[in-house]
């Protein structure tokens, strides 16, 4: 009995044993995860204190700081400025990120199409290419339209290079001759894709004998075509009205730039069609002309009330000769010099049609790598 009693005694003290182990290793373990949140909670205080230490050094020192007003302050623009877009903002070397712009037309100014160039209004209100007005400007200001033979004489081949180069980076060069910069403005039209009369059948063209269908001619072009043209007739009618500096009158003027107004593959009919370009816009010149007139005069002009009685170009140069053969004859009718005018007028108006091809091929010759093929032998037939 003893020995069991003993027995179980001893088996109990073991399971008391080992229960109060486990107990002190919880406890243990209890403590240890309290002492990590203590060390954690300890951690983000002081880490909390040392930033609102840090941000109370800064702003007692932002208070503590004196900010003057500033001064020799300079205000400098620096911009991009496109001929084709016109300002697109900051230089490219403060848009060392940002990828360039894709430029909306060729590079160069000559020989595209006017569309795809940057255009701004003249003050008659035709929409023309900047560089237009810019080289028009220019021409105007160093005195060009007084200058004898503009755009009749031609320019230096070596400085007409230099200038078309600066016009293709968008710049106008100062101090250029006039004869140059007259030169360029004929070479603008005459390398067009297409010529600005282009639209225009040379039969249309060869039917226009009167100031009425000439206006409804031109009414048939395109808006870009036409408001080029309208901005040529206005520059031949400036230079005109110095004709008696330049010894430009509108025959001569236009002369000078029918070829460039029409691109034909043949010389020959291109020769041919040149002589009525001209007619077309001598016509256009002296009509602008009498409106120029008329409008400064008051809605009167003497001009337009004898247009019908006026001479023309050609009838001014062949007077002295009517007047040499007047003379011969002596004395005749009235009648008899109506009719011996009327006469030498379609012989003079004969004469002045083959003198102005004869002109119109010389300025084709003198065109560069356009028409060299050319030559005199058109006359010899």
């Amino acid at each position: 009995m003893v020995t069991k009693g003993g027995g179980c005694g001893g088996g109990g003290g073991k399971g008391g044993a080992k229960g109060g182990v486990k107990s002190r290793e919880e406890e243990q373990q209890n403590q240890i995860s309290v002492l990590a949140l203590l060390l954690a909670a300890l951690r983000k205080s002081m880490v909390s204190c040392r930033v609102d230490s840090r941000d109370e050094v800064i702003s007692s020192t932002l208070q503590h700081m004196e900010i003057g007003w500033p001064t020799n302050v300079r205000h400098i623009t620096h911009v991009t400025f496109d001929r084709f877009n016109g300002f697109l903002g900051l230089p490219v070397e403060f848009q060392v990120e940002i990828p360039n712009r894709v430029p909306s037309a060729s590079a160069n100014v000559f020989g595209v199409s006017a569309e795809s160039m940057q255009c701004s209004f003249d003050p008659n209100g035709n929409s023309v290419p900047t560089i237009l007005l810019l080289m028009q400007e220019r021409l105007y200001s160093q005195g060009g339209l007084k200058a004898e033979g503009i755009f009749r004489i031609n320019p230096e081949n070596g400085q007409e290079e230099h200038v078309r180069n600066q016009l293709n980076k968008g710049i106008v060069p100062d101090n250029i001759d006039v004869h140059c910069l007259a030169g360029l403005i004929k070479a603008w039209f005459r390398e067009l894709p297409s010529g600005v009369l282009d639209g225009l059948s040379p039969e249309q063209v060869l039917r226009c004998n009167t100031e009425e269908e000439s206006v409804d001619l031109v009414k048939q072009l395109k808006p870009t075509e036409a408001a080029l043209l309208n901005w040529a007739v206005g520059l031949m009618a400036d230079v005109v009205e110095e004709e008696e500096s330049n010894k430009m009158n509108a025959r001569n003027i236009a002369m000078v730039f029918a070829p460039n107004m029409t691109r034909m593959s043949d010389p020959l009919t291109a020769l041919m069609h040149a002589v009525q370009v001209m007619n077309l816009l001598k016509t256009l010149i002296i009509k602008t002309l009498r409106k120029r007139e008329e409008t400064a005069m008051g809605g009167y002009s003497p001009m337009s009330s004898h247009s019908c009685d006026c001479p023309t170009d050609e009838e001014f140069d062949s007077q002295p000769e009517m007047d040499t053969s007047c003379e011969l004859r002596g004395p005749t009718s009235d009648y008899d010099n109506t009719l011996y005018s009327n006469c030498s007028a379609d012989e003079d108006e004969i004469e002045a049609e083959v003198e102005s091809l004869g002109e119109i091929e010389e300025c084709f010759v003198r065109q560069p790598d356009e028409h060299k093929n050319i030559t005199h032998s058109f006359f010899e037939e």
